[in-house]
């Protein structure tokens, strides 16, 4: 009976989340919507292990109070992100008026990510790796515990709580049966076992199918237009978008894996401050600072860790970018093309970021030193012509939209 329930529960948050992308991110008229992504999932060569991993993700029974699921900021139908239907840029929590302050990273491609660590970069070296924006877990394992009990997303108040919930489940049998009888004896143990089960369900190729037009085009299985053509030579172009600096991309190469659109390492883009985040509204003081963790302008300004962390978040992967709006940790921009024009106009035409005139205005001035201002296209000034015109942008933005996956000949 269970299986059948199971199917309904799968099913029913693509078709919310597909509803919920068209309302959410309310498209202008030169940017349609991309079609939500479509993912079957079944029991179907999944192990026990993925098979139970794939039960908890969508179970909505195990937050407090009941009612929201992994899915509900990760639908498969918006490339595993979705803030929970809201539309302001952060996730609703279990709880009314309980609002998360960054948005939900898509969990898709998170398999790929390696712990978190350095790298060299430009004959720096720079952190790189982990994940979450601030790479605060190493693991899938690592990451899947923390939502259970943050109190802004699933509210369970211990490990106690959330395993009697699974123990007394549809699929406890099948818990006890992929992880032993006695499983459930000991609550860290077995939410050691959970974790690991949703991480297995997170490692199949449901999550990294690299399926995208893309893909296929770099497999000699389809052709791009000229105008994806010319946005992925503006993508490369260190002199034009520069976006493969970060999101890097290795055209000659017909894996893939080689192109994950991301070298996960860490950048200060000085984003405007979201005025939509409920925490930033209500409290001026308050910044997210990014890897060098909370801060407040009053009281204690001493930053957690390294203060040159201070504003950097994790470079995202950009596969499935066009279903994943709204756009940056903060949820600032609700428009793919948006996002793409603040790279190239941050620094020419700051007055249209940054209203009030202040610019970075969502970094305490101390920490401004932090944000980039020499990579190309930052090295620009005011007044001085943007690397990238508004048919170069449409053109980054067409490329872009080939990185869904789900892509048919």
């Amino acid at each position: 009976m269970h299986r059948k329930l199971l199917t309904l529960a799968v099913a029913l948050p693509g078709l919310i989340g597909i509803f919920a992308y068209f309302h959410a991110t309310r498209p202008a008229a030169q940017e349609q919507p991309a079609p939500g992504l479509h993912v079957n999932f079944n029991d179907k060569g999944l192990t026990p292990k993925e098979s139970l991993g794939m039960n908890i993700f969508f179970d909505a029974r195990l937050s407090e109070p009941a009612g929201q699921s992994c899915a509900s900021c990760h639908d498969p139908a918006r490339a595993f992100t979705g803030n929970n239907k809201t539309t302001i840029g952060v996730a609703l929590g279990s709880r009314p008026g309980m609002f998360g302050f960054r948005d939900t990273p898509t969990a898709m491609y998170l398999a790929t990510v390696p712990k978190f660590g350095s790298i060299d970069k430009d004959g720096n070296r720079v952190p790189a790796g982990g994940v979450f924006w601030d790479g605060r877990a190493d693991t899938l394992e690592d990451q899947a515990k923390g939502p259970f009990f943050n109190p802004l997303e699933m509210n369970n108040p211990d490990p106690q709580s959330l395993i009697a919930k699974i123990a007394s489940g549809p699929y406890a049998a099948e818990f006890r049966k992929a992880w032993g009888e006695r499983i459930f004896d000991t609550a860290e143990t077995a939410l050691d076992a959970v974790a690991a089960s949703i991480a297995a369900f997170e490692r199949t190729h449901a999550f990294q199918p690299f399926s995208s037009k893309f893909d296929a085009v770099m497999r000699g299985e389809a052709k791009f237009t000229e105008q994806e053509q010319r946005g992925l030579g503006l993508f490369t172009i260190r002199q034009k978008g520069n976006c493969a600096s970060c999101h890097t991309v290795d055209e000659a190469s017909r894996d893939p894996k080689k192109s994950l659109f991301t070298d996960f390492s860490y950048h200060a883009l000085g984003l405007p401050r979201s005025m939509r985040i409920p925490k930033n509204a209500t409290d001026p003081a308050y910044f997210d600072m990014g890897l060098c963790g909370p801060f407040r302008t009053t009281g204690d300004t001493t930053p957690e860790k390294d203060p040159q962390g201070c504003g950097l978040f994790k470079v995202p992967t950009l596969r499935n970018v066009a279903l994943t709006a709204p756009y940056m940790h903060n949820g600032l921009f609700d428009h793919l093309r948006d996002a793409v024009a603040y790279y190239a106009t941050r620094d020419t035409d700051s007055k249209k970021w940054f209203t009030d005139g202040k610019k970075f205005n969502d970094l305490p001035a101390q920490f401004h030193a932090n944000i980039d201002v020499e990579t190309p296209p930052y090295q620009r000034r005011p007044g001085q012509r943007a690397q990238l015109n508004d048919e170069e942008i449409d053109d980054i933005v067409a490329f872009l939209r080939t990185l869904t996956d789900g892509y048919k000949p």
